[in-house]
């Protein structure tokens, strides 16, 4: 996704990030259990936040079956917040109103440049 239909995802994702996860499971910060208030910036959070959310409208949507919130907690919510929230996971170092940029660690080219001759 990009433009305009990212904008959209993007919006919905943290209106039910705002307002559905963290006010019914968002937990206390810790330096144990770390959250960062920008966590739009770290792409690994986005990335969890969004299969989070999708797997909660199919699993407790109109559609789904009786047991689909429970499977919810069990198989999505808790994996993912326990990940997120690791104090070695994409948070690590951020603190209530201190957000800390993270570098990808170096990655080698898979394929070098030819030499020249």
């Amino acid at each position: 996704m990009d433009g305009p239909e990212y904008r959209m995802e993007f919006q919905r994702l943290t209106q039910w990030t705002h307002h559905v996860l963290l006010p019914v499971y968002g937990r206390e910060v810790t330096s144990t259990a770390p959250w960062c208030s920008r966590w739009w910036e770290h792409p690994e959070a986005v990335a969890q936040l969004h299969g989070l959310w999708l797997a909660w409208a199919a699993l407790t949507g109109p559609d789904a079956d009786m047991t689909g919130p429970a499977s919810w907690h069990r198989d999505f919510l808790g994996p993912v917040m326990s990940s997120l929230r690791d104090p070695s996971g994409p948070f690590a170092g951020c603190k209530p109103g201190d957000h800390r940029a993270k570098q990808p660690p170096p990655v080698e080219p898979l394929f070098p440049p030819p030499h020249a001759a």
